[in-house]
């Protein structure tokens, strides 16, 4: 893993394997074919240096944003590995970087969100946090994306809210 540098082509790279993962990650929560980023997003978080990827032989195959959010804590998000990779371990290796990152700088704590749907359960959302309670993440709060994220509310297919972890790092 490594932080990512300006590549020709690498944003829409990124912007692709980010919504190729989301579209089925996050089915039936989005009205039509709602992209989670945009290639331009992808430039800016590269550019911020917020963008770790993993690549095998040349081809990236993963991806994870990280970023401070105060004093004490961390954030990832957008944690991505093309769908040939599941189940290689790479999804932990992305979350060690991640947690690797944090501690260098001294973070006690590192936090994610994941959006779920109010009122069903998705799959692939209990997959999921069971996966982050397994290693390590605990949910701290409820809030509604609504809320949160009133701009992009529209674009929800059903109410939704976001379970925000912690871990102790």
């Amino acid at each position: 893993m490594t932080f990512a540098s300006a590549a020709p082509g690498l944003a829409a790279e990124l912007a692709d394997l980010v919504n190729r993962v989301y579209a089925e990650a996050e089915k039936g929560l989005w009205v039509g074919d709602t992209a989670r980023t945009t290639e331009s997003e992808m430039a800016s978080l590269v550019d911020a240096g917020q963008i770790a990827v993993a690549r095998s032989s040349g081809r990236l195959v993963g991806a994870i944003r990280i970023q401070q959010l105060d004093d004490n804590t961390g954030e990832f998000g957008m944690l991505v590995a093309a769908p040939e990779e599941r189940g290689t371990g790479l999804g932990r290796d992305l979350v060690t970087f991640a947690e690797a990152w944090a501690r260098e700088r001294g973070l006690s704590r590192l936090q994610l969100e994941l959006l779920v749907p109010q009122t069903w359960t998705h799959p692939v959302k209990n997959f999921l946090r069971a996966w982050y309670t397994r290693i390590g993440y605990q949910v701290v709060r409820t809030d509604d994306f609504g809320e949160a994220f009133p701009q992009l509310a529209p674009h929800l297919a059903c109410p939704c809210d976001f379970l925000i972890f912690h871990k102790n790092l």
